[in-house]
């Protein structure tokens, strides 16, 4: 792993540099490659263009570790919002929505596991009755359980309601094992975030072989694996464990982000491959450019200038 990993992913819980960065144009800039725009019209003009690629969808309303009942609850109305939007449009078949729990309420101080899954559950009530589904996504390791928790509440009501894995943690092997059953859609990511060596790989290639190792047991499975990597050694090893496992086009799909490698996402889908574009939207994008710029670090050297400029 990059030396400079950690420290990006540090300085993604930083109030003043938040500030700070808020108010340059070149993190202006950076953002745009990576986030179509703040609005729910951006989002749904994002989801037609990638649709009319023959791509599919997941957008996320970006938020996280909200602290105010009031905030989680204008969370909700947005997600609600953008699926009618979605429904309205036609999109609804290649666009479903991906839910941070801590942005419904997870971290609130009273009951937030309870407040996170009721909110939770509205979406996935709106989700469904637009036509589409809810991925719930993963953050912290200290958030594991209690995501890992809520989703299984959410499937006995909602059982096409997907789940997010990342091989970089030490556990994620056995919770691949537990997910791999009968429509159970699981997204195996590498992991964003600034992790111990307790509890997760740090090393690159370590986190690569701990990905290879997921991938094969939910390609063995019984669900349907969702393969978010732009690496093209681990896209190849997923074409071959797919073949080699009988698997048809369709029965898995390959996810990449909004903004990243955006020919690779439309060569897969011309081969016939399923491919869904992670698509973020919304004002509070400075925790996700932290975490694009940690996987980019090249993109560091103009973004620390502008800072440094600014004292």
């Amino acid at each position: 792993m990059s030396l400079l990993r950690q420290p990006i992913l540090l300085l993604a819980r930083s109030d003043r540099v938040k500030r700070l960065a808020e108010t340059l144009p070149v993190a202006s800039r950076m953002v745009a490659g990576y986030v179509p725009g703040e609005g729910v019209e951006d989002a749904v003009a994002a989801a037609a263009a990638l649709s009319t690629d023959g791509l599919g969808v997941s957008l996320d309303f970006l938020g996280e570790d909200t602290r105010d009942r009031g905030q989680a609850d204008a969370t909700v109305a947005a997600y609600v919002e953008l699926l009618r939007r979605l429904s309205e449009r036609g999109l609804h078949h290649r666009a479903e929505v991906s839910v941070k729990l801590t942005a419904v309420g997870l971290a609130l101080p009273d009951d937030g596991p309870g407040i996170a899954l009721e909110n939770a559950r509205i979406i996935c009530r709106a989700a469904r009755n637009a036509g589409t589904t809810v991925t719930i996504d993963m953050e912290e390791h200290t958030t594991t359980d209690a995501t890992l928790g809520i989703l299984r509440e959410l499937r006995k009501d909602f059982p096409e309601t997907g789940a997010v894995l990342q091989a970089y943690l030490h556990r994620t092997e056995a919770d691949c094992r537990a997910l791999a059953y009968e429509g159970s859609r699981v997204r195996l990511c590498k992991g964003a975030y600034a992790e111990s060596e307790e509890v997760a790989f740090t090393d690159r290639l370590e986190i690569d072989k701990s990905f290879v190792r997921c991938l094969k047991v939910l390609m063995n499975g019984q669900g349907h694996p969702m393969v978010a990597t732009h690496d093209p050694r681990l896209v190849e090893i997923a074409l071959v464990l797919a073949s080699r496992n009988g698997r048809p086009r369709g029965s898995y799909e390959f996810q990449m982000l909004y903004g990243v490698r955006p020919e690779e996402q439309r060569r897969l889908s011309a081969a016939g491959e399923s491919v869904r574009v992670y698509v973020p939207y919304g004002g509070q994008w400075y925790g996700y450019l932290m975490r694009r710029l940690a996987e980019r670090p090249g993109n560091l050297s103009l973004f620390v200038s502008s800072l440094l400029s600014k004292k």
